[in-house]
């Protein structure tokens, strides 16, 4: 390693010539990777209701539709916005009255449920289903979710997920580039209080956001990521990746006292970065890795990009960082200062005197600990994130209100079945608890109306050769308990007529979600709990101390999980799934560093006190920066975005970074003074030498 380091302390130049030219590609990467704001498109394929909206696709040329209600307007004048809406590209068919009758014909030819199912005399409101082309989160869709909305006036609303997916892209890609200057600013503040040149920080988060610029460029070979990755991934790269430069910084300063040229001290200080942070690392992109075992695809794809944004940290930190250091000497040297943090003299004596008091204390928060992290609730209903002021949450909210509708359910129904049988099917539908109606093909020529006149663009909408499909109105919301149960009757009804019948729509997507990422929060915490126990297996050769080290940070997480159950604070559901996995990842690293020093005075001779309280006084001042920059990295996100997806995720990161780094210092050498018989057990012979 330290020849490699000698390569990159000869040719800092010309590493920093290259750094630069390979941001040009890692823009345009960036910029030509396609961001999903659809989350339910990331449940598995081969499930039900997926293999449904393929269906949609194929027959129907269909994925997405809206309900859009329109109040104070006479029947003319929403016949002609009818016209201009189905004019919009990608807009396949508006479906209204004058789509099955005239407007000569009097609305009272319709029955008096299917008339109210569109109608509100009431708020002199009106409503008609909108079908597009294409997917709920395509690009041609969102454009005419917007365009829609500017041939529209105040008294038009438009719902559903493909309005609330153009809404979250819009507020997403306002809100992005500032969580990329919070993250900055705080984490040169935090920097700053902590680093002995002012100028440090700033070649820290040089070197840091080129390696967060080839991460997000690289993507550009996966085709798309999520928009909740893309919010993070920046803020969390930045985060988990800043202990490495500050270890490169400080092995640098220490090498400067032996060697006087600064090239070979830096070559020494980049092999020492290397044996350290490399292993360092292994553990986080372990817990990322972990992310890539859920069934519910976004896990995949924010492991993938993590786990790649910390291999890219590390090449930056020994290559990157190590030639702007040794280029921009003079300067560091006129802006250095007195390290602003307290050295924390005598913590480690204090921690490892008392250890009984943390001990006792590790107990007593166990019990309310865990069970807040088993009672947290969380939500699974997407809009839900999202402010209240976007046009989308607004239209569902008017929806409920003038049509006590909150969700819509799509039936594909096999053409195999007879008509009397798809009418009774309908009927036996509409009487479960809280759906409002049924429209399709049948429901319509049910109400008397002759089959000559119904328009073929009407049939063609809503029959194909092999399925018909009908629209289901509900009058509970997604993600609720209600209409899961809803969806099972209903569900259980169409099987009853024809097993090859299906449901699809928002609400059972969602229904999936809940089940399928419930299983997932298992598998992504025994896989995430079992890799980083092997990896501090083989790093210490002894089982018992990844037991302890995994406890001491998982007792963390059970403390940051649970606050929510006691504040009364509902999660997103993701959040409650990659909280864990990415909180043991990013700070088990702690544990890792005091153990490291812990063992090393033991089986130098000190004693248990003198060697836990020498790794306690000896690691604290690292793990504190390390914490307060992950923290600094992550806080202001949480309080400054509007979208609860990356502000919950944001804050609870935040904050387990603290508890984690409160556990080690206090828990942690408690746990050794308890448990050094059993941790050095190994090593018993040696420790008689002494």
């Amino acid at each position: 390693m330290l020849k490699f380091g000698e390569v990159i302390s000869k040719h800092k130049t010309l590493i920093l010539i290259i750094a630069v030219i390979l941001l040009i590609p890692s823009a345009y990467g960036y910029i030509k990777t396609r961001v999903n704001y659809d989350i339910l498109s990331y449940l598995p394929k081969d499930i039900e209701t997926m293999e449904g909206q393929d269906i949609l696709v194929d027959e129907f040329g269909t994925g997405a539709f809206s309900m859009f209600v329109v109040e104070g307007m006479p029947d003319k004048d929403v016949a002609a916005l009818k016209e201009k809406i189905e004019a919009v590209d990608h807009v396949e068919k508006v479906i209204w009255y004058d789509s099955i009758a005239d407007l000569s014909v009097p609305k009272e030819i319709l029955p008096e449920k299917l008339y109210n199912a569109f109608n509100n005399d009431d708020k002199d409101a009106t409503m008609m289903a909108i079908i597009f082309d294409q997917t709920t989160s395509a690009d041609s869709t969102m454009d005419a979710i917007n365009e829609i909305r500017s041939i529209c006036n105040k008294q038009c609303f438009l719902s559903g997920m493909s309005a609330i997916v153009t809404d979250t892209k819009a507020l997403s890609e306002k809100e992005t580039p500032i969580y990329v200057c919070i993250a900055v600013i705080l984490s040169c503040i935090v920097l700053g209080l902590t680093m002995d040149s002012f100028m440090v920080p700033v070649f820290f988060l040089l070197s840091i956001g080129m390696a967060i610029v080839y991460n997000l460029g690289s993507n550009i070979f996966l085709g798309e990521i999520s928009y909740i990755t893309k919010a993070l991934s920046a803020v969390l790269q930045l985060g988990v990746t800043m202990d490495y430069s500050i270890f490169l910084w400080h092995s640098y300063k220490d090498k400067q006292n032996t060697y006087s040229d600064n090239n070979e001290a830096m070559s020494h200080a980049i092999a020492e970065t290397i044996s350290s942070v490399v292993g360092s690392s292994i553990t986080t992109v372990a817990g990322f890795v972990a992310l890539c075992f859920m069934s519910f695809k976004l896990g995949l794809d924010l492991g993938i990009v993590m786990a790649k944004g910390v291999v890219f940290g590390v090449i930056a930190c020994v290559t990157i960082l190590p030639a702007m250091i040794l280029v921009f000497d003079k300067a560091l040297k006129k802006t250095t200062h007195k390290v602003l943090l307290p050295k924390f003299n005598g913590l480690g004596a204090f921690v490892a005197k008392h250890y009984w008091v943390f001990i006792i204390l590790f107990v007593i928060i166990l019990v309310p600990a865990i069970y807040g992290y088993n009672h947290t609730k969380v939500y699974y209903n997407l809009d839900s994130s999202l402010p209240d002021t976007l046009d989308s949450v607004k239209a569902n909210n008017v929806l409920q209100e003038d049509f006590e509708m909150n969700s819509t359910h799509m039936l594909l129904i096999s053409n195999d079945m007879e008509d009397k049988d798809v009418r009774l099917m309908l009927q036996d539908i509409e009487k479960v608890d809280g759906v409002k109606w049924c429209l399709g093909i049948d429901s319509v020529l049910g109400a008397g109306i002759p089959a000559k006149f119904i328009p073929d663009s009407l049939v063609s909408s809503l029959k194909s050769d092999d399925w018909q499909l009908v629209l289901v109105g509900s009058e509970y919301k997604v993600a609720t308990d209600e209409v899961n149960n809803q969806c099972t009757e209903i569900k259980n009804i169409l099987n009853k007529y024809d097993t090859d019948n299906m449901l699809v729509g928002e609400a059972p997507c969602t229904k999936d979600l809940i089940e399928i990422t419930d299983k997932d929060f298992a598998r992504v915490s025994s896989v995430s709990i079992g890799a980083i126990f092997i990896i501090i297996l083989c790093v210490f050769g002894s089982i018992s101390l990844p037991v302890v080290l995994v406890a001491v940070i998982e007792f963390a997480i059970f403390i940051n999980m649970g606050i929510p159950c006691y504040t009364g604070t509902e999660l997103p559901f993701i959040a409650s799934i990659v909280i864990g996995t990415i909180q043991l990842g990013a700070t088990v690293d702690y544990a890792i560093l005091m153990t490291n020093k812990y063992k090393r005075g033991r089986l130098a001779g000190l004693t248990k006190f003198e060697a836990v309280s020498e790794a306690c006084q000896g690691s604290a001042q690292s793990i504190i920066v390390s914490a307060l920059s992950f923290f600094a990295a992550t806080f202001g996100v949480g309080m400054y975005s509007d979208i609860d997806m990356i502000s919950s995720l944001c804050v609870l990161m935040s904050r387990g970074a603290l508890i984690s780094m409160c556990a080690v210092i206090f828990v942690l050498p408690a746990m050794f003074m308890l448990f050094d018989k059993i941790l050095m057990f190994k090593h018993r012979k040696e420790l008689a030498n002494y």
